[in-house]
């Protein structure tokens, strides 16, 4: 039954943060622009794209348990980002969405994808 729990979280998980947050991102509207341009980072078109992607893609890798570390670790960068740079001088409740995907994704980095999923299909057949 821990498998099947921990398969139904990472496939909602994954498929939230993609569908929900990574695909309303693309292509990146100037807002999104903006808003990178304004925590400072170099090329704020290049970073809002990489952003817009690691959302999408570490979602949909994350929900299907492909590549499941690195694609948590992507979603995991992003959301340091969201938490410390978009959302660090807003209150708690503003940060919280954000949290809850950082320590989700931090939680499947360390445990990995679990049995249900084709990370571990793949490794089975080796």
């Amino acid at each position: 039954m821990d498998d099947v729990a921990l398969a139904i979280l990472r496939v909602f998980i994954g498929f939230t943060m993609a569908f929900a947050h990574g695909l309303a991102k693309l292509p990146p509207n100037e807002m999104l622009i903006g808003g990178v341009s304004s925590m400072g980072f170099p090329a704020p078109e290049l970073f809002a794209w990489l952003a817009a992607l690691a959302e999408f893609a570490g979602g949909i890798f994350l929900a299907i348990g492909l590549l499941t570390r690195p694609a948590a670790l992507m979603v995991i960068i992003t959301m340091l980002v969201a938490v410390f740079g978009a959302h660090g001088a807003d209150p708690f409740q503003k940060k919280e969405m954000a949290l809850l995907y950082l320590f989700t994704a931090f939680f499947f980095m360390l445990h990995g994808a679990g049995r249900w999923s084709v990370d571990h299909f793949i490794t089975k057949r080796k």
